[in-house]
């Protein structure tokens, strides 16, 4: 049996909130939204709940993800910021470590992914049943105990999609539970994947509104 990490109360850290929406670090360990299971009820949104923020989803990171999320705070910034992600008119970065030294110093990632049925919830790369998947990426630093600290730009955004771009390169993120090697998996102690970066123009005023919030690995 796997052991799940779950953040403590007190590790949400909100970086900014007005009337229309609230920007959250989500720690790594803890769902973005309520699972169906009774086990699985503990998420970022119930716990802004609980501190008495009526928020509203707009988009989601993996349980195992850190970084940056927005949250509504009422039905029309609800619907803006929607249309927003639906449209692909915002900018998400994200940083992460990699196994071993990257080559190229960048490049793109062109592949189509689709889940996985029989082993859910894992995605695999389908040239003739995926959706289109698509990642850039660029080598920011190359570390002396073999790994790369690599900056991804999704252009898409499907399901686990940057965990299997990665993997598909033949450099597994660390601490990847669902497409690492054990010895990948336990050169970390938590998924080495966080969203560093988010812009999108404020529901209200149209004014482009950009946040960073650095990883901790």
């Amino acid at each position: 049996m796997t052991f799940i990490y779950s953040p403590p109360q007190d590790d949400i850290k909100i970086l900014y909130i007005d009337d229309c929406f609230v920007i959250v670090n989500k720690p790594s360990g803890l769902l973005s939204v309520p699972g169906r299971a009774e086990e699985h009820k503990d998420c970022l949104e119930t716990r802004l709940k609980s501190l008495g923020y009526a928020v509203m989803t707009v988009h989601r990171l993996d349980m195992d993800t850190s970084g940056l999320m927005v949250f509504a705070l009422h039905k029309e910034a609800h619907k803006n910021l929607s249309k927003q992600f639906e449209l692909k008119q915002t900018q998400k970065t994200y940083v992460c470590l990699v196994d071993g030294h990257v080559g190229a110093d960048e490049g793109e990632i062109d592949l189509p992914l689709r889940c996985d049925w029989p082993n859910r919830p894992l995605q695999m790369v389908d040239h003739e049943l995926g959706k289109k998947a698509l990642t850039k990426w660029r080598v920011l630093e190359r570390l002396q105990e073999g790994t790369t600290r690599l900056e991804l730009t999704p252009i898409t955004g499907r399901s686990h999609q940057l965990r299997v771009h990665c993997l598909s390169m033949g450099h597994a993120i660390l601490g990847d539970r669902f497409y690492g090697s054990d010895e990948v998996v336990n050169k970390a102690k938590r998924l080495c994947l966080h969203a560093q970066a988010l812009s999108f123009h404020h529901p209200e005023t149209g004014e482009l509104m950009s946040y960073d919030c650095p990883a901790d690995f």
